[in-house]
């Protein structure tokens, strides 16, 4: 079955950086479009940046020039570069897959619809 695993998260002050992974298994990744979203603490599910099959990528508006999306398909890994963190990134991040929806529609849609998710990774950003 398929499975996306994130790792990365943690805590760190704002200004720092971090870089989240998602290692997927049980689908031929290279033919999937992959997305990170994020869920703040008492917030919906919110689009943060995505990629096509063929590297396309989307930002969310609010980490545009700070985040950058990027995918390894020898690896099967989704990576999520966060620099310039700010204490309002603090949420948990996801990882979603979808062989269908772009990347693009992915962000407008805040993920809904995207087939497959990880159980997500935690980041803690303080001022």
């Amino acid at each position: 079955q398929v499975q996306l695993v994130e790792s990365g998260g943690g805590s760190v002050q704002a200004g720092g950086s971090l870089r989240l992974s998602c290692v997927a298994s049980g689908l031929t990744f290279s033919r999937y479009s992959m997305g990170w979203f994020r869920r703040a603490p008492g917030k919906e599910l919110e689009g943060v940046a995505a990629i096509d099959s063929d590297g396309s990528t989307t930002y969310a508006d609010s980490v545009k020039g700070r985040f950058t999306i990027s995918r390894d398909n020898d690896k099967s890994t989704l990576y999520l570069q966060m620099n310039t963190l700010k204490p309002e990134d603090t949420a948990m991040y996801y990882c979603a897959a979808d062989s269908w929806i772009t990347a693009a529609i992915a962000i407008e849609r805040h993920g809904n619809g995207m087939a497959y998710w990880g159980k997500g990774t935690l980041v803690t950003i303080s001022s």
